[in-house]
């Protein structure tokens, strides 16, 4: 019996999660279902499962320090509507790292690469060659949006990526923001649409709302106990991390 932990806050996502486990064919057993940084690490302190499906950003915090406080020895599968963690999770035990919303055959490949190092009668060169095949094909170069399109009644124009110096989204409108504090009205609908297109070592979500790059943060200041002011070139207007996404923002800027 292969024993599992969900950690994971938006029911959806975690709904989604069990029916691809019940569609397994090997016994698996639910032990149990985490929505908190602070329920996680009471259970992993003293609990042990198999595998852990785990989101990143949680209801009070990032999932990362759970990994900080609980020494885990289990795999870790990553489940985030976010791409710029990517690195923090293959130093965290990650296996694998599911951009939501992920696909049933993504899910499974995931699982069968749980299996593979799972098994202890893989050769160790079969398991190399493995290990490398997933990797590569995960690993591939991408290509970056260059510039984005703005509708205007004037007509049509482009605004080129490297000017833009955060994007923002208000009442589900998506606005990109140019070094002169001008905001243009987007065609994409959503952050995350954007955010998949850039470059997570230049932008940075720090919120639901907005996603800045970072050659135009000029200073940040401290808002409250648990979030931060980011101070963009040409914008006279402060913009707030989340909560969750402030320590993360933090060790980001500084790279």
């Amino acid at each position: 019996m292969i024993k599992i932990a969900i950690i994971e806050d938006e029911i959806p996502a975690r709904n989604k999660i069990k029916r691809f486990i019940a569609e397994l064919e090997l016994p698996v057993e639910i032990t149990a279902e985490i929505d908190t940084v602070e329920q996680a690490v009471v259970f992993l302190k003293n609990k042990q499962v198999d595998l852990i499906f785990s989101d990143i950003e949680l209801l009070d915090g990032n999932a990362f320090e759970v990994y900080k406080q609980v020494n885990i020895t289990c795999p870790v599968i990553f489940t985030t509507a976010y791409d710029q963690f990517w690195m923090n999770a293959f130093e965290t035990n990650g296996i694998e790292y599911l951009l939501k919303p992920f696909t049933q055959d993504r899910f499974k490949k995931a699982w069968d690469k749980f299996l593979l190092l799972r098994n202890p009668e893989s050769e160790p060169q079969q398991l190399l060659n493995r290990l490398q095949q997933m990797l590569g094909s995960s690993s591939h170069h991408k290509s970056y949006k260059k510039r984005f399109t703005i509708n205007s009644h004037q007509g049509i124009y482009f605004i080129s990526t490297e000017d833009i110096t955060f994007f923002e989204a208000e009442e589900g409108i998506v606005f990109a923001a140019d070094f002169t504090g001008k905001k243009h009205l987007l065609t994409e609908s959503t952050l995350k649409e954007i955010e998949n297109n850039l470059n997570p070592a230049e932008f940075f979500r720090i919120s639901r709302s907005a996603l800045v790059h970072k050659k135009y943060v000029d200073r940040i200041e401290r808002y409250n106990k648990n979030t931060l002011a980011v101070q963009v070139i040409g914008y006279p207007d402060h913009l707030i991390t989340s909560q969750s996404t402030t320590a993360a923002f933090r060790k980001w800027i500084e790279e």
